[in-house]
């Protein structure tokens, strides 16, 4: 009996040295490491989110400019289709006036003397002389007005292609800064993950350490009570689309802001009563939803949202004033006539400039959603 107990001393001995070289192999993480690296996991993910809401943020820049750039692409196109008409107008008026003088020189001054000689009276006689002196001053005057129509046009696509030029640049200023945020956002993580690896191999080292000196506090204790019973008894425990119109209800609007609106269906659309209340529909539709302004105003002059805002074409129709057609769809729409066609309808874009799904109605196309 007196060798088993002196044999169970000797084993409780063996283990306390086999735990003690165990601890010996392990790191010995203080408290003050484990923080500082808790420290750093939280900078850097507060770092990673601030970095994800830029680079959110810079999306939606992103996407907000790629829509004013497509509706500038429109407009462009728009323009240019109008220049090309009144080109071509500017050169039939000239071919004509040609003509007329081409005549004229033909026939000689006989038959402008016949015409003025036919006269029945003086009064008429002035008349006919009155007339032949203004075929030259129509011809000047018609010509002139295209000419001016032209230049117009031709300067509202210059100031558009410049508008669009600055545009596709802070286009590709924004894409570089995401680029740039994003590669941050790459590393950060990456930083992130090595700390959280540092960490959790940490924990567990320390973890490891804590629980091997409890099982060596335990073995010791445990051989110290067998030691201290050797004299005793030894015992041991275990253990084509709908044209109908219809009410869409009507909003509150100033005169002012009714005037806003002719002017806007003016710049927007082909003079016809559809093509303009289509475009209106967009508009009201707009201010009854929470995602866009609550007013004719405050949607018309949303940032980036209607191109004859930017140019400077809605300010000049106002000044000239709204046609009499465009006062009367804007005042339909106001008291709640809807184009059924697009009653469900947000956005539009020339349709000349998109492949969209859509409405097309007076050459603009009409769609839910961007």
């Amino acid at each position: 009996m007196g060798i088993c107990k002196k044999s169970r001393i000797i084993r409780g001995a063996a283990l306390l040295c086999s735990l003690t070289l165990v601890l010996s192999g392990l790191p010995a993480w203080a408290a003050d490491d484990i923080e500082e690296l808790e420290d750093q996991t939280s900078a850097l993910e507060s770092e990673l989110e601030g970095i994800n809401q830029d680079i959110l943020s810079l999306s939606e820049d992103i996407s907000s400019t790629e829509m004013q750039v497509e509706i500038l692409n429109g407009e462009i196109l728009r323009t240019s289709d109008a220049l090309e008409e009144a080109e071509n107008n500017e050169e039939k008026q000239y071919e004509a006036m040609k003509i007329r003088i081409k005549y004229m020189y033909e026939h000689g001054n006989a038959s402008l003397l016949e015409l003025l000689f036919s006269a029945e009276d003086m009064a008429d006689f002035l008349n006919k002389a009155d007339f032949i002196e203004s075929l030259s001053e129509y011809d000047r005057d018609a010509l002139d007005q295209l000419q001016d129509v032209h230049q117009e046009i031709a300067d509202q696509k210059s100031v558009l292609e410049e508008q669009q030029a600055s545009l596709t640049e802070l286009q590709a200023s924004l894409k570089t800064q995401q680029e740039e945020l994003q590669k941050k956002a790459d590393e950060t993580s990456t930083n992130l993950e090595e700390v959280n690896a540092k960490l959790e191999k940490a924990r567990k080292e320390e973890a490891a350490r804590i629980a091997a000196e409890k099982a060596a506090a335990e073995a010791a204790a445990q051989a110290a009570a067998q030691a201290g019973s050797s004299g005793g008894s030894g015992n041991s425990g275990g253990g084509g689309y709908n044209n109908s119109v219809v009410n869409g209800g009507s909003i509150s609007a100033s005169t002012s802001e009714t005037t806003l609106l002719a002017a806007l269906l003016d710049c927007e659309a082909i003079h016809n009563y559809d093509a303009m209340l289509a475009v209106a529909t967009v508009i009201m539709n707009r201010v009854e939803s929470p995602r866009f302004g609550n007013s004719i105003t405050s949607v018309i002059y949303a940032p980036g949202q209607f191109e004859p805002v930017w140019t400077g074409r809605l300010e000049s129709r106002l000044n000239a004033g709204p046609t009499d057609l465009a006062v009367q769809v804007a005042q339909d729409a106001i008291n709640g006539s809807r184009l059924a066609a697009v009653a469900d309808c947000y956005y539009f874009l020339y349709a000349g400039s998109t492949n969209r799904d859509g409405v097309n109605i007076g050459n603009n196309l009409f769609f839910v959603s961007w």
